[in-house]
């Protein structure tokens, strides 16, 4: 017998077994067994009808490197994608779910070679498609489980970060409202500017977390951009550096005219974290730099380039630098963490440096130091985008 009919004849007794093996793990002891069985079935019959179906060569080459999601407009994964969810929301793990599918696939092969039937021709074909389409649902699986963990998070996160907002906003509030409501005091005084310099740190990750589950949700980076001279910008911010770090040699050298259509704001961002990543990485000693140019016909594109001495990024970090909650460090120059940093400083510039239509790119080696280079477009056509995580939405989320 075929195995493709086998499946379809013995579906009772093979789902049994996924029952009895759902069972067996610590969550499935307190599901029933309609929630035990979830789509099993249509997971089996959804193989069947994959491995009836006619592949061409290119079609069995496109399945096995997971570029095929259907069997003759049918969708193989749909129920393997609802299946992992409802184990998800039922709090099987990740290794549990996986587990079921290695416990079904040994199963069905289990009971078809004691079946009894004489060995046929076409039985190394079957078992291969019968192995290529649980490999699918199993892919597919783990992704959809996956990506709703992920989501979950990202919820979380966003909900937690929004809500942070109004304590600290009130404990801003308070810390510059006392100097003022008491006598005046040395001691009082120095109170209230470390509160409020704790709740600016503190303001910064949550404001870098938000922007984060933003980009994340999907809701992309809001911006609002109008004219605006980012010379003037840039020399507003390195004068903030040079008060916060007074040890430090920090230079701006802008050059041309540099007016453009950009959120001033999100800009803030780019040249703040850049300038902070370039502090946080490298020795007190090492010179820190910010060059503004412009270049293109008719200067159509101003460049920024922030550089600063001392150890090169590693390697290994180099693919990878502009990814979410990624810090880069080496034995030569290990970790340093920076007030107000969570990791996404590098992540925040490039998706808003993207949004304006522009890239980031960073060079860096033993000789020449560490370079991060951005190319905005002095016209970026970015669109006015609210956002996405204010109080209506929250609420609805």
């Amino acid at each position: 017998m075929r195995l493709a009919d086998f499946i379809t004849a013995n579906l009772e007794p093979v789902l049994l077994e996924w029952d009895a093996f759902a069972r067996s793990s610590i969550t499935g002891k307190q599901l029933n067994a309609l929630a035990l069985r979830d789509h099993a079935d249509e997971i089996l019959l959804a193989t069947v009808r994959d491995m009836r179906s006619v592949q061409s060569p290119a079609e069995r080459l496109a399945k096995s490197l997971g570029h095929v999601d259907t069997v003759n407009g049918e969708d193989l994964n749909g129920a393997s994608e609802q299946h992992a969810i409802g184990r998800l929301g039922s709090g099987f793990g990740l290794l549990e779910v996986v587990a079921e599918y290695r416990a079904l696939r040994a199963s069905v092969l289990r009971q078809w070679h004691g079946s009894g039937f004489p060995p046929n021709d076409s039985d190394v074909y079957d078992v291969t498609r019968f192995n290529e389409s649980i490999d699918q649902s199993l892919a597919k699986a783990v992704s959809s489980y996956t990506k709703r963990v992920d989501q979950s998070r990202d919820l979380f996160l966003a909900i937690l970060g929004h809500d942070l907002r109004n304590p600290l906003n009130s404990i801003l509030m308070s810390a510059s409202l006392l100097p003022h409501l008491v006598q005046p005091a040395t001691e009082a005084t120095k109170v209230c500017s470390q509160i409020s310099s704790n709740v600016g740190v503190m303001a910064k990750m949550i404001s870098d977390l938000l922007d984060y589950t933003r980009t994340r949700l999907g809701a992309g980076m809001p911006v609002s951009p109008a004219m605006m001279d980012l010379s003037d910008l840039c020399q507003e911010v390195v004068n903030e550096f040079r008060a916060t770090h007074p040890n430090r040699q920090i230079f701006f050298k802008p050059e041309g005219e540099l007016r453009g259509n950009w959120d001033i704001d999100r800009l803030r961002q780019v040249v703040s974290n850049l300038l902070g990543n370039a502090i946080q990485h490298s020795p007190d000693d090492a010179d820190v730099v910010l060059e503004l140019r412009v270049s293109g016909e008719g200067g159509a594109v101003a460049i920024l380039t922030v550089y600063n001495a001392g150890p090169p990024i590693p390697p290994g970090a180099m693919a990878n630098i502009f990814d979410p909650l990624v810090r880069g460090s080496s034995a030569e120059y290990p970790e340093v963490n920076r007030p107000g940093s969570i990791g996404l400083g590098l992540y925040i510039a490039r998706t808003v440096v993207e949004s304006h239509g522009g890239t980031i790119n960073v060079t860096s080696s033993k000789n020449f130091g560490t370079e991060f280079t951005v190319r905005l477009p002095r016209d970026s056509g970015a669109e006015s985008r609210h956002v996405a995580l204010d109080e209506i939405h929250v609420k609805v989320i």
